[in-house]
C-alpha cells in the first residue's frame, strides 16, 4: 500500500513520506523501505526495531538487505566493527543461495576471515564472489530472475554487503581488503544505486590512501549518477563526498566548488530532514568555512543530540566509543 511512497522517499525525489507509511506495517518490502527512510532521518531505534525482525525473514534477499541496512546505520554512528559483522551476515545470506544455517555460518566465517586478509577466505568465497557460474546458480535459488530497479534483489544485496565490507575495512585501516571488496562489488551490480555507493567507497579509499586527485572521478561518478536518477538523498551524500575529494585534490578553483556543494547538501538535508547526513555536512562546512566554524559545530552538536536521542542503546554506545563521531558532551 505504501511501497511507492516509501521507494520515492528512500531512492527518489520525495524524501519526506507520509509519517503513516513509516510505522512498520505492510509487507516485508514496505517495512524494509520504511527502515531505510527512518535511518536517513536519524531515527535509528525505530529502524533497528524493523530491521532486527527482517534479518530473520524467510526470504534470504530480504534478510540480507535488512542486515546490510542495519550495518550501514551502525557505520553512520561510527560502529564499524558491529557493521562488519552485519555485512558479513548479509553477504552470507545471499552468497549460498539460502540453503541453511550451516552454510550461512561457514560463508559468514569466510567473509570475516577475508577482512583479515586470509588467502583461504578468497578461495572459500571464489565460487560465490568471483565465479559468474556461481552467481548464476545462487541467483536461480534466490529467485533473482526478477530484478529490481533499485537493486532490492539478490545481485543488489550482494553488492550492498560487499560495499559495506569495503567501508568497514577502510575504517579499520585495512586498505587492501577494502579495495578487494569494492572491486568484487563492482562486478556484482552496475545499476544506479550500486554505482553511487561504489563511487562513495572508491573515493573514500583514495582519500584514505592520500590520493585526493584519484578520489575525484569516483566522487564525480557518484554525484552525476545520483543527480541523473533524481535520488535526492544519494545526491546529498554524493555532494558531500565530492566536496571533500575536490578539496583534497587541491586545485585552485576547487575550494569554491566544494563550498557550493556543501552548502547545497546542507540546505537539502535540512529541507528533507535527513539528519543522518546533516551533521556530516555541517562538519565539512566547519572545515571549509573557518570563519563560521563555531556556528557549524554548534549545528553538528544540535543534530547529533537529536539523532542519539532517537538511537537504540547499541547505536548510542558505538557513537560514544567512536573516534569518528563528535558526540555532544563527549
Amino acid at each position: 500500500m505504501h511501497e511507492a511512497a516509501l521507494r520515492a522517499a528512500a531512492f527518489g525525489g520525495e524524501p519526506l513520506p507520509d509519517p503513516a507509511s513509516t510505522r512498520g506495517g505492510g509487507t516485508a518490502r514496505e517495512r524494509l523501505l520504511a527502515a531505510i527512510v527512518l535511518g536517513a532521518q536519524g531515527r535509528y531505534a525505530a529502524a533497528a526495531a524493523l530491521l532486527d525482525v527482517l534479518r530473520r525473514d524467510r526470504d534470504p534477499v530480504t534478510a540480507s538487505l535488512a542486515a546490510s541496512t542495519l550495518g550501514a546505520h551502525r557505520r553512520q554512528l561510527g560502529g564499524h566493527r558491529q557493521a562488519r559483522a552485519l555485512d558479513g551476515e548479509a553477504f552470507a545470506k545471499v552468497a549460498d543461495g539460502g540453503r541453511g544455517s550451516a552454510e550461512v555460518g561457514r560463508a559468514s566465517a569466510g567473509a570475516a576471515a577475508a577482512l583479515e586478509g586470509d588467502g583461504e577466505s578468497d578461495r572459500l568465497g571464489s565460487a560465490a564472489i568471483g565465479d559468474p557460474g556461481g552467481h548464476a546458480a545462487a541467483g536461480a535459488l534466490l529467485g533473482s530472475a526478477t530484478t529490481d530497479p533499485d537493486g532490492l534483489d539478490a545481485a543488489g544485496a550482494r553488492a550492498d554487503a560487499l560495499l559495506g565490507l569495503a567501508a568497514d575495512n577502510l575504517a579499520l585501516g585495512r586498505l587492501t581488503a577494502a579495495r578487494r571488496f569494492a572491486a568484487r562489488a563492482s562486478r556484482e551490480d552496475a545499476r544506479w544505486r550500486a554505482t553511487v555507493r561504489g563511487g562513495w567507497v572508491g573515493a573514500e579509499i583514495e582519500l584514505a590512501a592520500g590520493q585526493g586527485a584519484a578520489a575525484v572521478p569516483h566522487a564525480e561518478l557518484a554525484f552525476e549518477t545520483a543527480v541523473a536518477r533524481g535520488a535526492r538523498r544519494h545526491a546529498v551524500k554524493s555532494g558531500i563526498v565530492l566536496a571533500v575529494a575536490l578539496r583534497a585534490a587541491g586545485a585552485p578553483d576547487h575550494r569554491e566548488i566544494s563550498d557550493a556543494l556543501v552548502g547545497k547538501a546542507m540546505a537539502t538535508a535540512e529541507e528533507c530532514e535527513l539528519l543522518s547526513l546533516l551533521w556530516p555536512a555541517a562538519l565539512v562546512a566547519a572545515d571549509l568555512r573557518p570563519g563560521h566554524a563555531e556556528e557549524y559545530r554548534f549545528r553538528v552538536a544540535e543534530v547529533l543530540h537529536a539523532v542519539l536521542r532517537n538511537a537504540d542503546p547499541c547505536g548510542r554506545r558505538v557513537a560514544g566509543e567512536s573516534p569518528w563521531v563528535p558526540v555532544p558532551g563527549g
